[in-house]
């Protein structure tokens, strides 16, 4: 089975085969991706046969998660897609009014609208999460580079995926996600909770991949995904800025984004998992550097191995960052057992 291609920030799939590589000659039967992303290390793990759970603490993550690890069996078959599409009288207008003229057409934002409270209607939850992940995605494939950090159409030309319309989008995501989904034979699990809420309990390895704090760029996945984010809840319980352009949503307070609070918070996250395997992928313009995330995994663990394979980035906001040397990295992969 492939996992559909993705432009998530942090996202490990051109990474996989070097991840896995190292991982497959490790001796485990559960695994947790505690900050699983786009879920691509969740699905190769999955592949692999192993009982996966998967941990996100943005509903984004989350139902994507839902619909590709923990999900086994369910899809989305043509009538659910009819009646996703179908006109609902009793749809909201909050997209079409708060978002208007900021991300999408007044066609593409009452789709949203629609599509959502048809989504809501659906039955199961498996396909609930399915149609949500497929939604924001074709949001993301309908903005230059995927985010939202700016509004109108700077940086639009003529890609494909910029012309199709909402619906068509939602509709090719949803083949995509539908062709993700296969059973392992085992019974895996997602969540959107904070890292240090989960039970350590009965968990063979742990893969880290934590927002990275880096003088270079910040790690606000919240700022980047914000509309994505929002549309999972249809803004519920979340407290716009209605003060900044883009309509943000007030970002998820974490250790993981300061440099005042990120040595304390590896430590505190590597004591957590202290009785696993434990995997990190981290990049060579992190903070803290190579040298201190040893010397933190070896608080815990008698051995500490490490492992890297050059990178450039290309994803970047701002023009001035084509070219720029501090794209070039080292992709580490830190094993401690």
């Amino acid at each position: 089975m492939k996992f559909p291609d993705t432009k998530y920030m942090g996202s490990k799939q051109a990474f996989l085969p070097f991840i896995v590589n190292h991982i497959s000659r490790l001796r485990f039967e559960t695994a947790l991706d505690a900050f699983s992303g786009s879920s691509c290390v969740a699905y190769a793990l999955k592949q692999m046969d192993k009982r996966v759970f998967a941990n996100d603490f943005l509903k984004l993550g989350y139902h994507l998660a839902k619909a590709t690890i923990e999900n086994n069996t369910t899809t989305l078959n043509n009538e659910d897609i009819a009646f996703l599409i179908s006109r609902n009288p009793k749809a909201g207008n909050f997209i079409q009014r708060k978002f208007k003229e900021l991300y999408f057409s007044d066609e593409d934002c009452r789709f949203l609208d629609n599509a959502y409270a048809n989504i809501m209607l659906l039955k199961s939850h498996l396909k609930r999460s399915l149609a949500l992940s497929a939604l924001c995605r074709a949001c993301m494939k309908k903005r230059p580079r995927g985010i939202f950090t700016f509004v109108g159409c700077k940086g639009w030309d003529g890609r494909k995926d910029l012309k199709i319309s909402m619906q068509d989008q939602f509709s090719n995501a949803i083949s995509l996600l539908n062709s993700a989904v296969f059973t392992n034979g085992k019974k895996n699990r997602a969540f959107c909770s904070d890292v240090f809420d989960l039970s350590p309990r009965g968990i063979d390895l742990v893969y880290l991949d934590t927002p990275y704090v880096s003088p270079h760029s910040d790690c606000d996945y919240t700022r980047r995904y914000h509309f994505v984010e929002g549309l999972c809840s249809y803004w519920h319980g979340l407290e716009i800025q209605d003060n900044t352009v883009t309509k943000k949503i007030k970002s998820y307070p974490t250790a993981f984004k300061s440099t005042k609070t990120i040595n304390d918070a590896f430590y505190n996250l590597f004591n957590h998992f202290k009785n696993s395997i434990i995997v990190v992928s981290y990049g060579s313009n992190g903070i803290p550097n190579k040298n201190e995330m040893v010397k933190l995994l070896k608080y815990f663990k008698k051995k500490v191995e490490v492992y890297g394979i050059s990178h450039k980035y290309s994803f970047g906001n701002h023009g001035h960052k084509i070219g720029n040397n501090n794209n070039n990295v080292t992709e580490y992969l830190f094993i401690a057992k």
